[in-house]
């Protein structure tokens, strides 16, 4: 059994010698972290130190970080510093602790609030043109890819294709109508409340009817999306590109952006103006069963006053900007997947940084079509 730590000390000229023996070990902290803090006095007096490691019985990670610390301690303080004798057994791990904690501190930035104030702006642009150009060199590369198994139709993965539908699609329906159900509830409620005052509570329907076709139906939806499936991309993509899985696609001379994204996206464009249908239908049933129970109006007048309020225009609005939402969830949310770096917090960063560009970008398109379909008369 190896015996506890033990540190001489001994000046010679204007060299301290040091010699460690015995345990050191995370079992012996204690005694070992006073045995160096007792000669830190000895060692501001000297010009060098030499550290004898021959008498150690056992060393660990703690035992070696003290030694390192000795000579660090050392160092900083503009003295020559050495480990003499080490057992060869004990060498990779006392170098391993060398290099451990080597990066330089960080200087303080001395510039004034104007310049750091540019100089963060153009980094926030840089960054923007990065994320720029990444989704839109991603929308080329499925462009081409969506063009080859337009010529080829068998390269298609049908069968993966199918899979996400599924999942972006029939496995959402529950949450979706649920939650647009409650939406075109409260929407219906506090129409009814605050036209009450004017006598013209009936035009709560016209408003549910109008805001869930052609702007609150796809727009829930599209957030919803984005935050289910648009997340699940991002990190089913990038635990793909930690484990070196798109890399190995691409060494077997297979395209990832045909086989894992161009399914992905299709489903999703195919997936959110079914989703869009069902959570409008949804909506405005909430809106229907609220008008019944908190304004007594019939079901009947209900359906009846929706058909005067609303047109096919209003329903063509909404579900023609559903796939454009989708293309875009989809592009965002594979593009971060793909850019995940090596570790576990960059995953988790680029499944938030996908959740908010996506539904930043779709409320945005959104605005866009708001004023485009205005300026076509729709």
């Amino acid at each position: 059994m190896a015996s506890e730590p033990f540190l001489t000390s001994a000046i010679d000229g204007e060299t301290l010698r040091l010699s460690a023996a015995g345990s050191w070990t995370a079992t012996h902290a204690g005694k070992a972290d006073r045995l160096v803090d007792g000669v830190a006095s000895l060692a501001t007096k000297a010009r060098s130190v030499v550290v004898d490691t021959g008498g150690i019985e056992a060393l660990d990670t703690f035992g070696a970080w003290l030694l390192e610390r000795l000579v660090r301690d050392s160092t900083g303080r503009g003295q020559e510093a050495q480990l003499v004798g080490l057992p060869s057994h004990y060498r990779g791990l006392l170098e391993e602790v060398h290099q451990a904690n080597r990066r330089e501190p960080a200087q303080r930035d001395t510039r004034n609030r104007f310049v750091r104030a540019v100089d963060r702006t153009g980094d926030a642009l840089s960054a923007l043109r990065a994320d720029i150009v990444s989704v839109l060199a991603l929308f080329g590369a499925v462009g081409v890819a969506l063009a080859r198994v337009a010529v080829r139709p068998r390269g298609f993965r049908f069968t993966s294709a199918v899979h996400q539908l599924d999942r972006v699609g029939w496995h959402a329906i529950g949450i979706v109508v649920l939650i647009t159900l409650l939406i075109g509830g409260i929407i219906a409620q506090q129409g009814i409340f605050h036209l009450r005052r004017f006598g013209a509570d009936d035009y709560a329907v016209d408003m549910v009817g109008i805001l869930v076709l052609r702007e609150l139906g796809v727009l829930i939806v599209a957030i919803m999306v984005a935050g289910r499936s648009g997340s699940a991309y991002t990190a089913e993509l990038g635990s793909m590109k930690m484990r070196e899985e798109v890399d190995a696609l691409r060494t077997m001379g297979l395209d990832p952006v045909e086989i894992l994204i161009l399914p992905r996206v299709i489903a999703l464009v195919l997936a959110l103006p079914i989703l869009t249908f069902l959570g409008s239908m949804a909506a405005l049933f909430g809106g229907g069963v609220v008008a019944w129970l908190y304004d007594g109006m019939s079901p009947l007048v209900y359906v009846a006053r929706l058909k005067d309020a609303i047109t096919v225009t209003h329903f063509e609005v909404g579900m023609i900007k559903a796939p454009f939402m989708a293309l875009v969830i989809g592009i965002v949310a594979c593009s971060e997947g793909l850019r995940v770096k090596g570790s576990a917090e960059s995953l988790g960063l680029k499944t938030t940084t996908s959740v908010v560009k996506s539904i930043f970008l779709v409320i945005v398109l959104d605005g866009f079509f708001a004023i485009f379909f205005a300026s076509i008369g729709m």
